[in-house]
């Protein structure tokens, strides 16, 4: 492999800002902070306005578009007449 092409690939934090979950994996993303881990290490911190754990699809929490107080039905009502 050539030097100096190939982008910093290295362990990092990331931290979901809803809820404080943070995990560590590698990655090539920037960074402009650190974060000291529980086992000594300091790594780069990538911060994250969500994640799986807080993301309506993955924790099960996600609301139905038919169960918005019947905006569906008032939609279809509207537009009833434009049906060919």
């Amino acid at each position: 492999m050539k030097d100096g092409i190939h982008p910093n690939y290295r362990d990092m934090v990331f931290v979901d800002q809803s809820n404080g979950f943070k995990f560590v994996t590698r990655s090539c993303a920037p960074a402009r902070e650190m974060m000291k881990m529980e086992d000594g290490r300091e790594l780069p911190l990538f911060k994250l306005e969500t994640s799986s754990e807080s993301h309506p699809f993955y924790t099960g929490t996600q609301k139905s578009v038919d169960s918005l107080g019947g905006r569906v039905e008032k939609f279809r009502n509207k537009f009833a007449h434009l049906k060919k």
